[in-house]
């Protein structure tokens, strides 16, 4: 991890720099825009390009840079307790189309590696969901049951490769894991070879929508196309309210060398403990890499480090002797009746189209929105399962009435709250030396930040998305919003939306 910075870039990032693209400075032309270069974004302007239309990528970072570059990157149809409460939530035939989409994913992205060449150390593995603590057993022989009578191949098992005893799991043979960001640039590249467009560092600013559409961004250039897929994890356009369905949660990963004989030989996840997350992948020298994942957390709440040390705490207790290598965090978004929502942006949309709300399950997730985007923008082959996943239906949503219900609780609280709450210190002059608060200055409430040689960085603690707050992120040193997750350097540029807009400088 780096000496400057409690937690250093990703691995999946350090290992596969790739190739930068340009951003956009004239006015184009195309089929389809996708606006979002993860895997979402990357897998449907794959999908649109082999089907023959023109395409171009708008990335405001770097191509598999954003939540993609730091998941965990498990390709498993078993998302932790889903299906039971699908089960119970949407009934028998949609869990069978949710796993039946999710396991197609699984096996696509074997078929898309095969197809562009990706090096991208895919392997088999098992997946497992497990519990420690008994009373739990009951909940996991229900997942199990539910995730059979769907079409998996689960079980309900008492012994697993970890190396503490559970108190029971289950297991979906025959899953995979892979390194995302090497799968994404080989379809990088491939698209590329195809004559589509990729532009990163391009901030889109605006959409017309209409026949055609029109896509606006920063630097003023603007593509013109048929279709339009938002695919920016959180939707940096909501013309349907879809920021009240979706709630953002952080998480943390470390990464350890380990010899191959403690490879517990799984990809692992529990909801227990704040949820934690165990597979490894190949490394150096013979050596695998565990990757250990959760501390979850909402982002802009809460101390932060906390949920890093514990996180280290709990890979050192279960793993002793791990020295991890490796520190990151990632961000997902998820949806309040749990099912992604990928299909027409809005209900009066008929050129642009969404895809968001994978839940920590982003891999599957992306490739099968790919799949499905491709086949609603071309009109080939539309899976039967589009109806599952499509953001404009009604019954599910008022099925998850109190989760939705919450979550906009929460966002309520922040948004009046935080602003009738005392200012974090009462002067600049409190602040230590690499650390950040909210400040009253001049009668306005300023995100100021003092760096390690002590000079103050200030800009408004106002969101440019839709206001809220925002809060200091002392593990990671960015400014974060409570409400929909978008965050910011200390010197208020956008680091993750929705926002589009950098915090508003302010003087000292």
């Amino acid at each position: 991890m780096s000496d400057t910075s409690p937690l250093g870039s990703s691995y999946w990032i350090e290992s596969a720099p790739g190739t930068p693209y340009p951003p956009l400075e004239r006015d184009v032309t195309v089929d389809v825009t996708v606006i979002g270069g993860g895997i979402a974004g990357l897998s449907t302007a794959w999908e649109v390009s082999r089907a023959g239309l023109g395409v171009a990528v708008l990335e405001a970072d770097r191509v598999a840079g954003g939540v993609t570059g730091h998941t965990t990157a498990k390709l498993s149809a078993l998302h932790t307790l889903v299906y039971d409460r699908l089960r119970r939530t949407r009934g028998a035939e949609a869990t069978r189309w949710y796993a039946r989409s999710q396991s197609a994913a699984v096996e696509h992205a074997f078929e898309v590696s095969d197809l562009t060449g990706a090096d991208c150390e895919q392997e088999r593995a098992d997946a497992y969901t497990y519990a420690c603590d008994g009373r739990l057993a009951r909940t996991l022989r229900a997942e199990a049951a539910a995730a059979r009578e769907a079409g998996l191949p689960a079980s309900f098992v008492t012994e697993t490769g970890l190396p503490f005893a559970v108190a029971g799991a289950v297991r979906v043979t025959g899953q995979a894991q892979f390194h995302p960001r090497k799968y994404l640039l080989a379809l990088a590249a491939d698209l590329r070879s195809r004559g589509a467009l990729i532009h990163e560092r391009t901030t889109v600013t605006g959409l017309k929508e209409g026949t055609p559409c029109r896509v606006t961004t920063r630097s003023g250039a603007r593509v013109t196309a048929r279709d339009v897929v938002v695919a920016t994890h959180y939707p940096v356009f909501d013309r349907a309210l879809l920021f009240t369905r979706l709630a953002p949660r952080r998480e943390f990963v470390v990464a350890a060398p380990i010899p191959e004989d403690r490879d517990p030989h799984g990809m692992y996840i529990t909801p227990e403990a704040n949820t934690r997350s165990v597979r490894t992948a190949p490394y150096e020298d013979g050596q695998r890499l565990l990757i250990v994942t959760g501390a979850k957390f909402t982002p802009g709440t809460g101390d932060t480090s906390r949920h890093f040390d514990d996180l280290l705490a709990w890979t050192a207790e279960h793993f002793p002797g791990t020295l991890p290598r490796y520190g990151w965090a990632t961000q997902d978004t998820f949806a309040s009746d749990t099912v992604p929502l990928v299909g027409p942006l809005h209900p009066a949309a008929r050129h642009t189209y969404v895809a968001t709300g994978f839940g920590g399950w982003g891999m599957s997730g992306g490739i099968m929105a790919g799949s499905l985007l491709a086949a609603l923008i071309t009109g080939r082959a539309v899976p039967p399962w589009k109806d599952l996943y499509d953001p404009r239906r009604v019954r599910s949503v008022l099925r998850s009435a109190p989760t939705l219900v919450r979550n906009q609780a929460d966002v309520a609280r922040h948004f009046v709250g935080d602003r009738l709450r005392s200012p974090q210190v009462d002067s600049v002059d409190q602040l230590a030396p690499d650390s950040g608060a909210v400040v009253r200055v001049n009668g306005r409430r300023t995100a100021v930040y003092r760096d390690a040689d002590g000079a103050l960085h200030a800009v408004s603690a106002r969101c440019t998305h839709l206001g809220c707050l925002v809060a200091f992120n002392a593990a990671e040193r960015a400014w974060e919003c409570p409400c929909h997750g978008s965050r910011f350097a200390t010197d208020g540029r956008v680091v993750q939306g929705p926002a589009t807009r950098p915090l508003d400088q302010r003087e000292m």
